[in-house]
């Protein structure tokens, strides 16, 4: 057992590891209110018959996008939401990072296809408390989310190894935390996927509910802080940070 507390030597080595955090766990809890969001409407199913076979877990809410995550979770106040990283309007990550400021209460399970050292840091950086991959989802989703549920967090073991090499190598973890960040705010970010989805600025500001003339102010202001010189461009940085899928 390390620093940490994670169990690594001994844990076996198929399974996920889940890591504790410092809150007090949840007690007495009658039901779990989960929220699910997934662009896919298979893939919500899915998960709602994975979630429900749980005695005393309740759906109580889904979404198509990240921003209906984000006013979903305000207005039902789940417990934990299961949000995939890939959605139209707004991204899991982006989602997270607006959820965390305005009900940090909840725990976010992110769900994704997709594995890499820069997302898995992306993954704590906007807040979430878990991350597991689709085709694991058979597996590890009921044991996230109980995990999640008493205040825990969970981690596929690559994760979690991935986390710990970062603890171990501060100078690293620092460095990627300020690359994947890359310059821009959380409102120029929601407008790259937006830009990049194929939105024009006209579009851009009735879905943000801002001037036309700001949306343009922002779009220039990207740009100019990425090095961009065209909309395809634009596509193709937004594909490289994993802020759309194709």
């Amino acid at each position: 057992m390390d620093q940490t507390g994670v169990p690594l030597s001994s844990a076996p080595e198929c399974e996920p590891i889940e890591v504790p955090d410092q809150q007090t766990p949840r007690t007495g809890i009658q039901i779990l209110r989960i929220l699910v969001a997934d662009d896919h409407d298979i893939i919500r199913r899915g998960l709602r018959q994975l979630l429900m076979a749980k005695p005393g877990w309740e759906i109580v809410g889904e979404a198509k996008n990240g921003r209906e995550a984000v006013t979903a979770a305000e207005q039902l106040k789940p417990d934990v939401i299961v949000m995939d990283i890939s959605m139209p309007e707004l991204n899991g990550l982006e989602a997270a990072r607006q959820l965390q400021k305005t009900a940090p209460q909840i725990g976010i399970l992110i769900l994704t296809m997709y594995f890499t050292d820069q997302l898995v840091r992306e993954v704590i950086d906007c807040g979430a408390r878990g991350y597991i991959l689709k085709s694991d989802a058979d597996k590890e989703l009921v044991n996230a989310v109980e995990a999640l549920a008493n205040r825990r967090t969970y981690f596929t073991r690559e994760a979690s190894e991935i986390l710990l090499d970062g603890y171990s190598r501060p100078d690293v973890a620092l460095d990627v935390k300020a690359t994947t960040r890359n310059r821009l705010t959380a409102r120029e970010r929601e407008i790259v996927q937006l830009l990049a989805d194929g939105k024009s600025s006209k579009e851009v500001a009735n879905t943000l509910k801002i001037s036309v003339k700001t949306a343009e102010t922002h779009r220039a202001n990207i740009m100019r802080k990425l090095e961009l010189h065209s909309v395809s461009e634009l596509v193709r940085y937004a594909i490289r940070n994993q802020i759309i899928q194709v």
